[in-house]
């Protein structure tokens, strides 16, 4: 009877270590400046071994790796085009992005140096591109993307905020491609900066001042803007190391996701006039670290 009931204790302490989300991604755990981190990986089923991309995407505020997994849909690209994806959850459900937000912000949490060493480790359990290694993030995610750029140009070839802004200073080292995803009905992160009606209640950069910013960081040499009924693209290209910077924002969508999914009742609808998966992919695929 004693060892039965031992086996059974096993048992519940090996499935409770494989817990796994709806995409079937696992929980893992990395201990950094005290922490013990955690985070959501999802390994399409037709990885072999061969040498692929590393998407790392990041929640918005209050949110969690479940959270983007579900809002995004991108474990579904992953096992799709085959790249691996990592959701990692901040402290308190927030990240330091400088000046936002939340807890992970107030108590200088090192998630610069969380995200590094995770960075790190992957590249060291999987065949991983070193050179293709790319952020996103919604809100405060984006807005964490950005920081990322700025602080691990060097291990960064490209990010893809979602309806976040940067907000503080920047000064990267390396040339880091920018494709950033907004709204004019964003009330949240508002496109034209201030103080949005989020619960973080700070100030916010214009979108179009942080995409100038990138260009000029860049030394593009060329731009232009496509203006339709349902978006805006901007567009800088002929960039340093072959880098470029692209802005779309739509006349729908809000606070959200574009071509993804509401988060929770009451979230504003995501854009149905592009997807956002699919362009960053596209975005990405091009623009691997020179």
């Amino acid at each position: 009877m004693a060892n039965r009931f031992l086996v059974f204790v096993i048992l519940l302490f090996t499935l409770s270590g494989c817990k796994k989300s709806k995409f079937d991604s696992e929980y893992h755990t990395l201990q950094h400046d005290g922490e013990k981190r955690s985070y959501l990986l999802h390994v399409p089923n037709s990885y072999d071994g061969a040498e692929t991309s590393l998407i790392i995407a990041l929640h918005g505020g209050t949110g969690s790796a479940k959270n983007i997994e579900e809002q995004s849909g991108l474990p579904t690209l992953s096992d799709t085009e085959g790249f691996i994806l990592c959701s990692p959850n901040g402290l308190k459900k927030s990240w330091n992005a400088g000046g936002c937000c939340g807890w992970a912000e107030r108590k200088n949490a090192d998630d610069v140096g969380f995200i590094s060493k995770l960075i790190d480790h992957l590249l060291a359990e999987y065949s991983i591109d070193p050179n293709r290694v790319y952020i996103t993030g919604m809100s405060n995610g984006g807005m964490m993307s950005y920081r990322l750029a700025c602080e691990l140009s060097d291990k960064v070839a490209a990010i893809a905020p979602v309806a976040g802004t940067m907000v503080f200073d920047c000064n990267p080292s390396n040339a880091v491609s920018v494709l950033h995803f907004h709204s004019y009905e964003d009330d949240n992160v508002p496109f034209e900066g201030g103080v949005g009606d989020g619960i973080s209640d700070h100030y916010n950069a214009p979108v179009d001042s942080v995409i100038n910013f990138w260009a000029e960081e860049l030394s593009c040499q060329a731009d232009s803007v496509m203006s339709s009924t349902d978006f805006d693209l901007w567009m800088f290209t002929a960039c340093n190391d072959s880098s470029e910077v692209q802005l779309y924002v739509t006349n729908d969508g809000g606070h959200s996701w574009p071509g993804g999914v509401a988060p929770r009742k009451k979230a504003d609808d995501p854009s149905a006039v592009i997807d956002a998966n699919a362009l960053m992919w596209e975005f990405f695929k091009q623009h691997p670290k020179q």
